[in-house]
């Protein structure tokens, strides 16, 4: 049996037991489970694998290299930074508890359930990290999870058959990794046996690549075999560049006003792991060529879409898969906020790239963007910017 650094024994045996003492609650987090993979994140794995990794950068002190790659039967998606503890397992364990916690505003993960994205690639996923005493790691596995839920016998074995093998929870029971192979140049692995093309899946991350980079500061540069490797560099003047291409940016941020903390029946707006929270923080994005038709970024894309010429990332109440901006008079009070800043980004663009922003926009893409529309257009209404 290979060393248990981060207690994986206890973890499983709590997991158990609870699910011995009620069979609903292996029902619940199954259901749960396939909820997240089906629904909110679904054909996310990358970008939570890559704002896991901007983490760990952000942690360590250092904007991280992500890399991808293959060795023929895994997908390897490696990161530098800071390596994966014991708090990071119990919460890869978990459906709902991040190990990342209090009111860092840098730190984007919150919920505790973007690992499940991983089992769109399979049911097998390993963590590989490299600790003080060596490498190390941890794996999940459905399978394996059935034959232990089998081996209970009782009531919750017979719920475990009727849901079949493949009904259990693949991220609920965690083992030592027997395998712990880590490439040289990385910190932590995730390693995932291929059940889809690798092309296809490498194709995937380049595609995706940019976007997160010029999203994320954490994360330095992608590196995906046999398609390059794109880096960020940002030059603390309003200037990012991402893979060759230059972003003119501008940052941007505030207080959150207490009295809009609360809704009208008196609920916070914020999760409670999020309410240590006091601040939003924004980045207006432009480069020529940038699609009109883009997203909000949250950091990382949501299903918001936007008109506006620039792109928007920008710290704002999410619902649990980030998918959707949670409605509310605070999350008003940051997009109008941040859209006050837009003419100062556009004043700083050459004159003939600023008539893009003259209000015509025509129907808003969401709801988001009606507020954005809105308020950009007032405040460039109020500021001198034209050419």
């Amino acid at each position: 049996m290979p060393p248990d650094p981060f207690g994986t024994a206890a973890l499983r045996r709590a997991v158990l037991d609870a699910w011995s003492a009620s069979p609903a609650r292996l029902r619940e987090d199954a259901n749960a489970e396939e909820d997240l993979v089906r629904g909110g994140y679904r054909d996310r794995w990358f970008v939570e694998l890559a704002q896991n990794a901007a983490d760990a950068g952000i942690r360590a002190g250092a904007p991280t290299t992500l890399s991808v790659r293959t060795d023929g039967t895994e997908l390897v998606v490696g990161n530098t930074g800071a390596p994966l503890d014991a708090a990071g397992v119990a919460s890869l364990a978990s459906l709902r508890a991040s190990a990342k916690r209090g009111p860092d505003e840098a730190v984007v993960g919150r919920f505790g359930v973007g690992f499940a994205a991983v089992l769109d690639l399979g049911d097998a996923p390993r963590v590989v990290t490299r600790i003080a005493d060596g490498v190390v790691g941890v794996a999940f596995d459905r399978s394996r999870t059935y034959d232990e839920v089998l081996a209970l016998g009782g009531a919750v074995a017979d719920e475990a058959r009727r849901r079949g093998p493949d009904g259990v929870p693949a991220l609920r029971l965690v083992w030592p990794a027997e395998d712990t192979d880590l490439p040289d140049d990385v910190t932590t692995a995730v390693r995932v046996p291929l059940a889809k093309p690798a092309d296809e899946l490498l194709d995937q991350v380049r595609a995706e690549a940019r976007d997160l980079l010029l999203a994320l500061p954490g994360l330095g540069a992608v590196e995906v075999e046999g398609r390059g490797r794109l880096e960020r560099h940002d030059d603390g003047g309003g200037r990012v560049t991402v893979g060759g291409v230059v972003w003119t940016t501008l940052r941007c941020g505030g207080e959150l006003p207490p009295e809009l903390r609360h809704d009208e029946a008196g609920r916070d707006a914020l999760a409670v792991e999020d309410r240590g929270r006091t601040r939003w923080e924004g980045l207006w994005a432009w480069t020529p060529g940038a699609d009109p038709h883009d997203v909000l970024y949250a950091p990382t894309p949501t299903a918001e879409g936007t008109t506006l010429p620039a792109r928007l990332v920008v710290t704002v109440p999410l619902d649990a898969d980030r998918r959707r901006v949670r409605p509310g008079r605070l999350t008003t009070h940051v997009l109008r906020a941040a859209a006050a800043h837009l003419p100062e980004l556009v004043a700083a663009l050459a004159p003939a790239d600023r008539t893009r922003f003259v209000p015509g926009h025509g129907l808003p893409a969401s709801e988001v963007d009606a507020v954005l529309q809105e308020a950009a257009t007032d405040a460039l209404r109020r500021a001198a910017w034209l050419p």
